[in-house]
């Protein structure tokens, strides 16, 4: 069975910074393209970043966060972080982690991915 756990959510101020992590269970994360995504209130999820597996090993983010947003993988321990840097009140969303195995086109859409975490709110407010 696979699960994906996120953790290190929360409250933050702007300019601020979180990590966010995400554990596997039941996969590799070096086998899998691992991706980020978050929906704000009201708003449609949306891809936020993406490392894919090994072999390719490229990153991928979106336009809003490169510079301030970095994904590594750690594959002695089966994780994915998210460090976020230089929060704004636009990044506040529910984060989610997911994993797939499909086609770099597909790695900045849902449907690139089969698993998926249950979610950690991250907002950023003075």
């Amino acid at each position: 069975q696979v699960q994906l756990v996120e953790s290190g959510g929360g409250l933050v101020q702007p300019g601020g910074s979180l990590r966010l992590s995400c554990t596997a269970s039941g996969l590799t994360v070096s086998q899998y393209t691992m991706g980020w995504f978050r929906q704000a209130p009201g708003k449609e999820r949306e891809w936020v970043g993406a490392v894919r597996r090994l072999g390719a090993n490229t990153y991928h983010y979106r336009g809003s966060v490169e510079g301030r947003f970095t994904i590594s993988r750690d594959n002695a321990k089966n994780t994915v972080t998210l460090q976020m840097n230089r929060l704004n009140p636009e990044d506040t969303a529910l984060y989610y982690c997911a994993a797939g195995q499909s086609i770099v086109s597909m790695i900045r859409s849902e449907s690139g991915y089969k698993y998926w975490g249950q979610g950690i709110q991250v907002t950023v407010s003075s």
